[in-house]
């Protein structure tokens, strides 16, 4: 079965930069994935003739946000399409529009017919960030967050961030078709952050995904009361790991983000590609 992929595409108010449709067709063609592109463009609905007439060329100012949004989205798509021919990456695009509120739930809700979900992360591109936790959130599917400063490297090593948690188990189930490939894992456990189901979770997991077959070998990791997703992406870097592997803790609800230390420090500052699942 070939897998599919879905991304997403911020067009306003701030539009994903050119090198989010470079490092998707890299995933995507590691993925041996067929790469969907869709354009998340913004419909904002036109003011009422009352209100219209207090505020001075709303009207003119509505239909250019419009149409400034459809340009970046034509405009990233076209990158999109050049990066993928380049690649040799099957690629479909698409395009919707919604109001600005319902922007990320309506690429939740798509996100929904995909294996996996690729969102390009920029640090000053809040809309970026928003998208992420929608989807993440929202979509019930595995996200692979790509860091603007990173190009993608080959997922041969692949580190797994554990605890013995629900959402972290199905972080590692949704990483399976990844996991199958990667030449090296890293069961990654930080030791000293919060209370552990048992004594060591993490050579518990490396001992099973052995036991199916798979190159693992834990390590007990400690954060020594700092952050814990720096502590977490940093081991994964220093061991040359090309993907980090978590469980998203957190919910949300009509926009208001309750999020786990570690998921929330990766929104914030991320280092590597991370496959997050919730």
């Amino acid at each position: 079965m070939k897998l599919q992929a879905l991304l997403p595409l911020v067009t306003y108010p701030d539009p994903v930069a050119p090198h989010v449709g470079s490092n998707a067709t890299i995933v995507s063609a590691q993925l041996e994935a067929e790469l969907h592109a869709l354009a998340v463009n913004a419909d904002i609905p036109p003011v009422s003739n009352a209100l219209s007439k207090f505020l001075l060329n709303t009207p003119e100012l509505i239909r250019e946000a419009n149409a400034r949004s459809r340009r970046n989205g034509e405009d990233i798509l076209r990158v999109v399409t050049d990066e993928a021919m380049s690649a040799g990456v099957k690629l479909v695009t698409d395009r919707t529009a919604t109001s600005l509120p319902l922007l990320g739930d309506l690429a939740a809700n798509r996100a929904r017919y995909f294996d996996f979900v690729l969102i390009g992360w920029e640090a000053a591109n809040e809309s970026t960030h928003t998208l992420a936790e929608d989807v993440i959130f929202g979509s019930g599917r595995p996200v692979i967050l790509l860091p603007e400063l990173v190009q993608p490297a080959a997922f041969d090593h692949v580190a797994i961030a554990w605890d013995g948690s629900r959402v972290a188990a199905r972080a590692v189930a949704d990483a399976a078709p990844l996991l199958r490939k990667a030449s090296r894992i890293t069961v990654l456990t930080v030791t000293d952050e919060k209370d552990l189901p048992e004594d060591d979770p993490g050579a518990r997991l490396a001992v099973g995904l052995r036991e199916r077959g798979l190159p693992a070998e834990a390590h007990a990791v400690l954060s020594g009361g700092g952050d814990v997703a720096v502590t977490l992406q940093e081991n994964a870097v220093q061991r040359s790991a090309g993907l980090l592997v978590m469980g998203g803790y957190g919910h949300t609800r009509v926009r208001d983000f309750i999020l786990g230390g570690a998921t929330d420090g990766i929104l914030r500052d991320l280092r590597l590609p991370i496959l997050i699942s919730h």
